[in-house]
């Protein structure tokens, strides 16, 4: 892909998902639909999956940014239940799906077969997870749908690895790919966890948060090749590294937190829309490499329903088994719903690693062009299948979450601590003999009682508008005058543009301060 078509795919990308958003649709699933249709387009050229840009450019900002935002807490108490999908449900499915497709492609051989199986075998989240933010699921489904996300790539490439060695007579087992993986997600997670503590330890020195954000965005490529470099797994340090430093994000400064938001914001929403509008621009290349027959394209479809078949048929004793064989697990956790375990297996979508791990198999594996069409099936089916369909199971099945509430008050109930620790501390401070004016005290107490009591608040009939609700409205209204009449100033000449802009970010930060979504 060159540089014009690079650019052109961007461009027309963004606007594809500015678009979806406006009118409240999926991006992910308007963006692919787009792709399918622009590929029909003549004389288009052809934006060919290159895997190298897609498993190291792509894939580990991707990961990053959503470790960055995952809770560490919350994948730590559900690591039993995230590492059944994300190793066992891998696993299954490579072996499920592989036996399907040698049944229905006798062409294939079994080890080819599997090579499939590996490569459609890891969902990718992005989709349900935005549907599922939309809708309101639980945190905990939440949870399991990013975690799994975040690990099961780590499982289904090395499957994937040793599926091909199989395939192309290279002495390899499956006692060796499990050697493999365990050495590999060992050394990744211990290459993440340094890296970390590393970037950690540098930023905290560092006193500039753009420096700061500068050297952030260098953690998912270094941690990766890194990792890849010593033989171990870069996504697994890829995703470690996320984690802690996100954990530990909260102790960096207000500005550098801004700034990491801001940035790593900007570049999922670029990223994202890239892969998916890629997804869909893959149909000219995919069809145009294999001779697609009525029967191949059958084949195709028993493998995309085998592939959605197969997390069922693994979702519902891999979350009740375990239960009816350990007390312990039932007095920890709570018992799973049937409603919970059915959206979650309906949310199996795969994404572009599948069509990059079938992009990048050697050219002369058996089988390689049928191996690649049944990816790009399977990955667009389940896309707009699943994606398309599973609002109407959210909401037909009346699952959703019941966080709020218990957030609010929670909210309400530390607030109202933190606002006392704030007036203590002010009052140490003039008992101490600052010399502060006093309207001034006065001014800052009032501000932190204020604080105190929107928590509360917000708890009360949402259908009127609270006290502190009035205070944005009109705070936001009064700097907005204030941003006009500055702008005046510097269009008319009296002040230069340099004085705008700091003045600009002072109002801006405020607001940013003031504003709830």
């Amino acid at each position: 892909m060159h540089g014009p078509e690079l650019l052109l795919l961007l461009v027309g990308a963004l606007l594809v998902t500015a678009g979806a958003k406006r009118l409240g649709w999926p991006a992910p699933l308007v963006l692919v639909a787009v792709g399918l249709l622009v590929s029909f387009i003549p004389g288009l050229p052809e934006f060919a999956l290159e895997p190298e840009l897609v498993l190291v450019l792509v894939l580990p900002p991707l990961l990053y940014s959503a470790a960055l935002d995952s809770s560490y807490h919350n994948i730590r108490a559900n690591l039993r239940p995230i590492g059944l999908l994300a190793v066992g449900l891998v696993i299954a499915t490579t072996v499920g799906v592989g036996w399907v497709a040698h049944l229905v492609l006798p062409e294939l051989s079994l080890p080819a077969a599997l090579v499939l199986g590996a490569v459609v075998a890891p969902p990718d989240a992005v989709a349900a997870v935005a549907i599922g933010r939309r809708l309101n699921l639980p945190r905990r489904t939440m949870t399991l749908l990013t975690g799994e996300s975040l690990i099961n790539d780590a499982t289904a490439l090395t499957v994937y690895k040793v599926a091909v060695a199989a395939t192309l007579g290279v002495t390899a087992t499956w006692v060796d790919g499990l050697r493999t993986f365990v050495i590999g997600a060992g050394g990744g997670v211990v290459i993440g966890l340094a890296i970390g503590m590393g970037v950690r330890w540098i930023r905290s020195r560092l006193d500039d948060g753009v420096m700061e954000s500068s050297l952030g965005m260098l953690v998912p490529f270094g941690a990766y090749l890194f990792a890849e470099e010593l033989g171990s797994s870069g996504v697994l340090a890829v995703v470690v590294a996320g984690l802690y430093i996100g954990h530990y994000a909260p102790r960096s400064s207000y500005y550098t937190r801004l700034q990491d938001t801001a940035v790593w914001r900007s570049v999922d929403v670029l990223l994202e829309s890239f892969v998916f509008a890629l997804i869909g621009l893959q149909l000219k290349t995919t069809v145009g490499d294999v001779d697609v027959t009525s029967a191949l394209i059958v084949a195709a479809a028993v493998i995309l329903a085998a592939t959605i078949l197969v997390r069922f048929v693994w979702m519902y004793p891999a979350a009740y088994i375990p239960r009816w064989l350990s007390p312990r697990i039932r007095s920890r956790e709570k018992p799973p719903g049937w409603r919970g375990i059915t959206v979650l297996s309906w949310a199996g979508m795969r994404g572009v690693v599948s069509l990059a791990a079938a992009s990048a198999l050697p050219l002369d594996l058996p089988g390689r062009d049928v191996i690649v069409f049944c990816a790009f099936v399977v990955t667009v089916g389940t896309l707009l299948v699943q994606g398309l369909t599973l609002p109407w199971v959210i909401r037909k099945l009346g699952f959703h979450g019941d966080e709020e509430r218990a957030d609010a008050l929670a909210e309400a109930q530390v607030q109202h601590a933190a606002a006392q620790a704030a007036v203590d501390r002010l009052d140490e401070l003039i008992g101490e003999g600052d010399q502060t004016p006093d309207h001034i005290v006065e001014r800052l107490r009032v501000m932190a009682e204020h604080r105190g009591n929107a928590a509360w608040e917000r708890l009360g009939r949402q259908e009127e508008e609270s006290p502190a609700a009035s205070y944005r409205r009109l705070r936001r209204t009064m700097l907005e005058a204030e941003r006009e009449v500055f702008i005046e100033a510097r269009d008319q000449g009296r002040i230069d543009d340099e004085v705008l802009f700091r003045v600009l970010r002072e109002l801006d930060l405020e607001e940013a301060a003031i504003s709830r979504e």
